[in-house]
């Protein structure tokens, strides 16, 4: 006898589809509590992203992010990040020689056998799904700081703009670190997504584009003075 919720033809689900997917909902709760008990007592901290290539064409980058980890440090801040290689490692390194907390929030992947060395083991998350680490990232972090990168620090930082263009959580700095770098990106978005009318002239005020640390760690300072604020929703 057919099932008369699904079209003719249709392929039903497997009889224990259901079941599984009741019981995955406790797999995410318990990525969610880990991440949140840990969170909670990491302190006013920034968001680094970027590259996790560990043969770098521009390596400049990568010193710089070791260099803006340790700005950012010495104004009391920790450092997070996704936890791999490549401008993350540097940025862990930078918090960890300046002293600095130094958090990862790593993700299971076949290309990123395991995480860096310069997270400190206590404020080390490894997840499974990748939204609810990016919960963490956008709830427990004062601003993000973003280098050069793939696919997954491009939608770091548009979950992020999304978020505060729309108001689902509260403003806080997002740093792009790299001219030469998003200057494509930020020409096709004026020229393109802007002209057509996508996005307002108001939505490049969310966006600081600088390759000074000083800058950065100076800024972050100065908004969090201002707010005060732990979570960002």
């Amino acid at each position: 006898m057919s099932d008369s919720r699904y079209p003719e033809g249709f392929v039903q689900p497997h009889k224990q589809a259901h079941s599984i997917d009741a019981w995955r909902v406790f797999r995410i709760m318990a990525e969610f509590v880990d991440g949140f008990e840990t969170m909670t007592f990491l302190g006013p901290s920034v968001a680094i992203f970027g590259s996790t290539n560990q043969h770098p064409k521009e390596p400049k980058y990568y010193d710089l992010a070791e260099t803006i980890a340790k700005k950012i440090v010495a104004k009391g801040f920790g450092i997070i990040t996704g936890g791999g290689p490549g401008i993350m490692e540097c940025a862990n390194q930078g918090a960890q020689k300046a002293q600095g907390r130094s958090c990862g929030l790593c993700i299971k992947l076949p290309s990123e056998p395991r995480p860096n060395p310069y997270i400190d083991p206590k404020y080390e998350l490894n997840f499974r799904y990748f939204f609810v680490r990016k919960v963490m990232f956008v709830r427990y972090a004062q601003a993000f700081v973003v280098l050069p990168g793939g696919f997954g620090t491009l939608d770091e930082l548009f979950e992020a703009l999304t978020l505060i263009q729309t108001g689902k959580i509260h403003y806080f700095p997002v740093y792009l670190v790299g001219k030469e770098y998003w200057k494509g990106m930020l020409d096709w978005l004026k020229q393109t997504v802007l002209a057509q009318g996508n996005i307002k002239q108001s939505d490049f005020d969310l966006i600081h584009l600088t390759d000074d640390p000083d800058e950065i760690a100076n800024g972050i300072e100065k908004h969090y003075r201002k707010t005060k604020s732990l979570e960002n929703f």
